[in-house]
């Protein structure tokens, strides 16, 4: 006769299990750009994809076992096509495709004695950046909205917490690429600081192209990425140094303090007779006296 397991512990045990295999993997990397939506994925196998195309404006990239997300990709391509058949192909979006992946993962996991190991992201570039969509779901069918960018798999609070730190709105690919990289080269997610176009697979969401928006970036345009991205980041330690040289002259020039080499200069009047105020036709008009700029 089994022994009795209460339900809690159950769901307990099974969340521990599939947590502990997503996170034996390398974080994978989604960010919005100005020009479409940024996929990145530490990859060495060329047969082997992460990150691949849904439909038209939507893309899947994923982290955990391959035969469970390659199944989830398979159905989920599989419900575009008839749901663009049967209704329009406006009708097949991002959020449409994510709900049915919740659906899938949350009868699983709660059914199957083996919940699956996997953590996916379903994004959808629209025609304008408001338009852009980015969904994470988890192994337990849980499905959250991500604004900007998301970090998912593996250490995904390191990764998210560097790649917070380099995001900004507005990117240009090769802004969004090296804050990428920054993010997956943190030692937390396993990384180094030299990551070679032959260990990560990149593709993007093209806003501008018509009908079938997903491009994957390979061999020479990948390095040329890579390369543009080392400069961004080579650039970033000399401008957080001059706007400390440039506080630091601000703190030096205080209001009330006297220039260094100048000579005060007396504000007592010439008679005694009542104050009359600065002369209106005087070149010292609202700067102060002694000609010191305003600050």
């Amino acid at each position: 006769m089994p022994f009795y397991v209460s339900p809690e512990q159950q769901m307990r045990d099974k969340a521990d299990y599939a947590r502990k295999g997503v996170a034996r993997g390398r974080s994978c990397v989604v960010v919005q750009y100005a020009g479409g939506i940024l996929m990145v994925a530490p990859n060495s196998s060329s047969a082997l994809h992460k990150i691949s195309e849904i439909y038209d404006r939507i893309a899947f990239a994923a982290v955990g076992r391959y035969n469970e997300y390659e199944n989830l990709r398979k159905a989920g391509v599989t419900y575009a096509d008839i749901t663009g058949y049967q209704f329009d192909r406006h009708d097949v979006t991002a959020r449409g495709i994510a709900n049915y992946y919740a659906s899938n993962l949350g009868t699983i996991f709660t059914e199957s004695p083996k919940p699956w190991e996997v953590e996916i992201v379903v994004a959808e570039v629209g025609e304008q950046p408001d338009g852009d969509q980015i969904y994470r779901i988890t192994f337990d069918g849980s499905v959250t909205d991500e604004p900007g960018f998301v970090a998912f798999g593996g250490q995904a609070d390191q990764v998210s917490a560097a790649l917070k730190e380099h995001y900004a709105d507005d990117m240009s690919l090769a802004e969004a690429f090296s804050a990428a990289l920054e993010a997956l080269s943190a030692p937390s997610n396993g990384g180094s600081n030299e990551i070679t176009a032959s260990q990560l697979e990149v593709a993007i969401l093209d806003r501008a192209r018509d009908h079938r928006t997903f491009r994957r970036i390979r061999a020479a345009r990948l390095e040329e990425l890579i390369s543009e991205s080392r400069a961004i980041a080579a650039l970033a330690p000399d401008e957080a140094a001059d706007s400390a040289d440039t506080a630091a002259a601000s703190d030096a020039a205080a209001p009330g303090s006297a220039p260094s080499g100048s000579s005060e200069v007396s504000s007592a009047p010439a008679d005694s007779g009542p104050p009359t105020g600065p002369d209106p036709s005087s070149s010292d008009r609202g700067s102060g006296l002694g000609g010191t700029p305003p600050l």
